[in-house]
């Protein structure tokens, strides 16, 4: 028997990820520290991964983020580390019509083995407006 090797700040973002998307805000506070900090799409602040559940659960019937890949930058060290994932949305809108190709930034600040802060860009309000003949691709 092997003893078990904590995660990396790249595992400790995906499993995070993971979890959020079942969506279990609850399992996902095992990888975030108490002071989190987010700002989600449209500069929208938020302390808690309940707060990302139910925002996402207000614009999708339901929503999964397909990775690319998952980067961590230069310099990181045990004790502070940037993280970013960089891929896709899928999903279905509120009316049930499915999406796919929805580019997603996300940036993560992990301190200690704990997300402490959480950036989430991505199109979906651009085309929000498309469907909404507001604008055009």
């Amino acid at each position: 028997m092997r003893a078990e090797t904590p995660l990396g700040p790249q595992e400790i973002v995906e499993e995070f990820l993971r979890i959020i998307m079942i969506p279990d805000p609850v399992g996902a506070r095992a990888f975030i520290a108490p002071a989190l900090r987010i700002r989600f799409t449209g500069g929208r602040p938020m302390r808690d991964p309940s707060e990302t559940s139910a925002f996402n659960a207000a614009r999708y019937q339901w929503v999964k983020k397909r990775f690319e890949r998952t980067d961590l930058v230069a310099g990181a060290t045990e004790d502070e580390a940037i993280v970013y994932n960089i891929g896709t949305l899928y999903g279905a809108w509120l009316d049930g019509t499915p999406f796919e190709g929805n580019r997603y930034v996300d940036r993560y600040v992990v301190k200690h083995g704990k997300i402490v802060q959480m950036d989430v860009w991505n199109d979906s309000a651009e085309w929000m407006l498309v469907r909404a003949g507001l604008a055009v691709l």
